[in-house]
C-alpha cells in the first residue's frame, strides 16, 4: 500500500476490519445529529484505524514476530493494543508521563508493555522510532498513517449510510480521523467541519503554511488533540474536499462537554467535545435546513470532572 489515500481504501478498510468494529450509533435531535463513536471498542474511533493496521499485516504476512510499537498519548496506545490482543500480536506502546493514569493502567490491562518518556508525544515518538529498529517491531502510528486514516474513515461511511448530511463537525488533533472522514466527504460531496482549540492547531497553520509546520499545544483537549504536527494525509484531503477549518477556546470545550452531560447525560472526553463547541459558540454556523452531523470521538475522560 502507497501513502497516498482513497476513497477504495476506505471500502477495503470497511470489508477487512468488518464484524470487529461496532458500528456508530446516530442520536438525533436538537437540529444536529450525534455520531456516538465514543460508544466503540476502547472509546474511542481510534480502534477503526488499529483495527485496519494489524489485520491488513496479518492478512500480508508482514506482522513479525516482535509485534508492533506505537507512540501515543492514550487513546490510539488503547486501540493497538486492543486490536494487536485480538489477533495475539504483542504491542509495545510508549506514552508521555504526562498520560492520564487511567489510561495508562487500561493499556496494561490489555497486556500492552507500557513505556513511559518524556512530557510530550513527540519524544515518546522519538522512542517508538529508536524500539522498532532495535527489536524489529513494526511501527504503527497515531494518525500519520493511509492504513490508520482509512480505518478512521469507516465511521464516514457509516454516516453517511445512517441518512442524507450535508455536513460533518469532527474535532482535529493530528489528522488521522478527518483525513478518513474528508476522503469519504469528497466523494459524496459533503462537507467537513475541522475544528481545533485555540492552542492545538496544528491543522490550521498546515493549511494556512501550505505544508505540515510543527505548533506549540496548551489544551484542556491536548491529551487526544495536541499533536504538534498536522499529517500531510489531512492537507492532502482538505485540498480534495470543502474544508472550513475553525478554533474554539477552552471554556468553550468545557462547557460543550457539560452541554452533552446536562442535555443528554453523555460523558465524552474533551476532544470530542471540540467538535460540538463550533456549533454552540457559532464558531460554524449552518446554513437553513442545512444537516449536521456531529462527530462525539471519544470518551476516555475521568466522568467525576464533568459536573
Amino acid at each position: 500500500m502507497d501513502n497516498a489515500l482513497t476513497y477504495r481504501d476506505v471500502l477495503n478498510a470497511r470489508a477487512r476490519i468488518s464484524g470487529m468494529v461496532r458500528p456508530v450509533a446516530m442520536i438525533r435531535g436538537d437540529g444536529v445529529s450525534f455520531a456516538a463513536e465514543f460508544m466503540q471498542h476502547t472509546g474511542t474511533f481510534k480502534a477503526r484505524g488499529a483495527a485496519n493496521f494489524v489485520a491488513y499485516h496479518r492478512e500480508s504476512n508482514t506482522m513479525p514476530d516482535a509485534g508492533v510499537v506505537i507512540a501515543s498519548g492514550g487513546n490510539a496506545g488503547l486501540a493497538c493494543a486492543w486490536a494487536a490482543a485480538a489477533h495475539d500480536v504483542p504491542a509495545t506502546v510508549f506514552v508521555p508521563a504526562t498520560v492520564p493514569v487511567f489510561k495508562k493502567a487500561r493499556l496494561e490491562a490489555l497486556g500492552a508493555d507500557v513505556r513511559a518518556v518524556g512530557s510530550e508525544y513527540a519524544e515518546a515518538l522519538d522512542a517508538s522510532v529508536a524500539f522498532a529498529s532495535e527489536s524489529g517491531a513494526l511501527s504503527s502510528h497515531a494518525y500519520d498513517h493511509p492504513l490508520i486514516a482509512a480505518g478512521a474513515g469507516t465511521l464516514a461511511l457509516e454516516i453517511v449510510e445512517a441518512g442524507a448530511v450535508d455536513t460533518v463537525v469532527v474535532s482535529v488533533g493530528g489528522g488521522g480521523l478527518f483525513a478518513g472522514i474528508a476522503t469519504v466527504a469528497a466523494h459524496h460531496g459533503i462537507r467537513v467541519v475541522a475544528v481545533e482549540p485555540a492552542h492545538c492547531r496544528a491543522f490550521a497553520a498546515g493549511l494556512e503554511a501550505g505544508t505540515p509546520v510543527n505548533v506549540t499545544v496548551a489544551s484542556i483537549a491536548a491529551d487526544s488533540l495536541g499533536a504538534r504536527r498536522v499529517t500531510a494525509l489531512a492537507l492532502e484531503a482538505a485540498a480534495a474536499a470543502d474544508t472550513v477549518s475553525v478554533l474554539v477556546d477552552d471554556d468553550a470545550i468545557i462547557e460543550a462537554r457539560k452541554h452533552l452531560w446536562d442535555s443528554r447525560r453523555l460523558v465524552v472526553e474533551h476532544a470530542a467535545s471540540t467538535a460540538l463547541a463550533a456549533l454552540r459558540t457559532g464558531a460554524y454556523r449552518p446554513g437553513p435546513g442545512e444537516r449536521v452531523a456531529v462527530v462525539l470521538c471519544g470518551a476516555n475522560s475521568d466522568p467525576s470532572d464533568v459536573v
